[in-house]
């Protein structure tokens, strides 16, 4: 294999490795809305990397985002939620939309980032302009969602994708979280699975906006639907309230993509009639700003001088010198 090291010039030593300019947000973001990928992805990692220039990039793009309609996707592993993304995707960009995919997925407990690689699950996509789909790790977040997906979602929002997709790990119980991040939000079941039972259990029900029966050719199709249609009539709805629709899908042929994609636009109009939208878009930047307090004190309170009165403190509550709402209390008033 040849040697693809850089030769060594004539003083006999190597070049010093040039490190990264640091990003000029302003710049970033004007490229990104022109359409370049790059300047995209720079922006999205510097939201992963809880870069310190990230302050002034989300300074720029504040008055930029809300336009895009986001929509999440959740289930359990193996229902096809990936295949279902990439249907939703080729149906979107039949009518033109900028599309931008956030896929989360697993941490590596090897390399710290995406175990299993959206990107390779949804290759047709790759060569496309039009779609920008990123894989994030998880980092082991609670709820499906990595802790950068919010602002995550304002940087591709704020670049002008018309419709941002959300996909999550898919960890059951702990997914409600998708539905104070999305606009819409499509519980994705499958026959054979368990996955109607498990709905209900997981309180999985109350924040589906539309159940997608996913590969509903095969046996048991019927009955997973029924399964839901019980529930569902078991769940009290006010005149004005939405009722999520049941779409059967079989997403690897294309088929029921259609009646999904509209089922979806109906659900856009009533939230937007209702006032829905608004309410939510004020809930998920209500937590989104909660997110970022909770973290910036615990960093705070991680260090030094925090970290050693925090250690006193807790050394004072083992021994029963104070109880522990006393040491609270003092740490965060100092």
């Amino acid at each position: 294999m040849p040697d693809r090291r850089l030769p060594a010039p004539a003083g006999g030593s190597l070049p010093a490795v040039r490190r990264r300019e640091q990003a000029d947000p302003e710049a970033l973001v004007t490229r990104a809305r022109a359409g370049d990928p790059r300047a995209l992805a720079r922006l999205v990692s510097l939201v992963e990397n809880a870069s310190g220039e990230l302050r002034q990039v989300m300074k720029v793009i504040a008055p930029l985002a809300g336009g895009a309609r986001v929509i999440g996707l959740t289930g359990s592993p193996g229902v096809g939620k990936s295949t279902v993304t990439g249907a939703l995707v080729r149906s979107y960009r039949a009518e033109g939309l900028r599309v931008g995919v956030l896929a989360v997925d697993p941490t590596s407990p090897f390399s710290g980032g995406a175990l299993l690689g959206d990107r390779v699950r949804m290759q047709e996509h790759a060569t496309d302009d039009g779609v920008f789909i990123r894989s994030m790790a998880s980092r082991g977040h609670l709820g499906g969602l990595a802790w950068a997906t919010p602002q995550a979602l304002r940087v591709l929002d704020a670049a002008g994708f018309d419709v941002i997709l959300i996909e999550t790990v898919g960890v059951g119980q702990a997914e409600v979280q998708i539905a104070a991040t999305a606009d819409t939000t499509l519980v994705v079941a499958a026959p054979g699975m368990g996955d109607s039972v498990q709905a209900a259990k997981a309180g999985v029900l109350e924040i589906a906006d539309i159940f997608v029966v996913n590969k509903s050719d095969r046996p048991g199709a019927q009955d997973a639907v029924r399964d839901l249609r019980t529930m569902l009539a078991m769940a009290r709805y006010g005149p004005a309230d939405w009722k999520p629709p049941i779409v059967s899908t079989v997403a690897s042929a294309g088929d029921g993509i259609a009646d999904l994609a509209d089922a979806i636009g109906r659900h856009e109009s009533w939230l937007a009639e209702s006032g829905e939208r608004d309410r939510r878009r004020r809930a998920r930047a209500r937590e989104e700003v909660s997110a970022i307090a909770v973290t910036q004190l615990r960093e705070r309170l991680g260090g030094l001088p925090g970290g050693a009165r925090l250690e006193e403190l807790a050394d004072r509550v083992a021994v029963g010198d104070i109880d522990p709402y006393s040491a609270a209390d003092e740490l965060i008033g100092g």
